[in-house]
């Protein structure tokens, strides 16, 4: 019984039962509209979805963004926001794409 509560919990808290918006194919969930302002100005918000990783993979790609792609400094409680949000909703755990490559493999 034990197991079969926590696989009903999972499905639950899995993104592709979640409300989605229509127009941005976002989770609908805290933080999303900070993403949705963000991440959308510069590209495509299924760019986002594909994605897959925790907080750290996430923190990651905010500062490579910022170092290389001219991506602006968010203040403290919208980067807490963003992180929270991307974290929860596009985690590690609901792989739908490849891990990235180890960075020696990077070029």
């Amino acid at each position: 019984m034990r197991v079969a509560s926590y696989l009903f919990a999972l499905l639950l808290a899995t993104p592709a039962l979640a409300q989605l918006d229509e127009n941005s194919g976002l989770v609908i969930a805290p933080g999303w509209e900070d993403v949705r302002a963000h991440c959308g100005s510069c590209h495509d918000y299924a760019l986002v979805t594909a994605q897959r990783g925790d907080r750290k993979f996430w923190l990651y790609l905010i500062r490579w963004m910022q170092a290389t792609q001219k991506l602006w400094q968010f203040e403290e409680a919208t980067e807490v926001r963003i992180l929270d949000y991307l974290a929860v909703n596009y985690t590690a755990e609901f792989a739908g794409r490849r891990r990235p490559l180890d960075e020696s493999l990077v070029p």
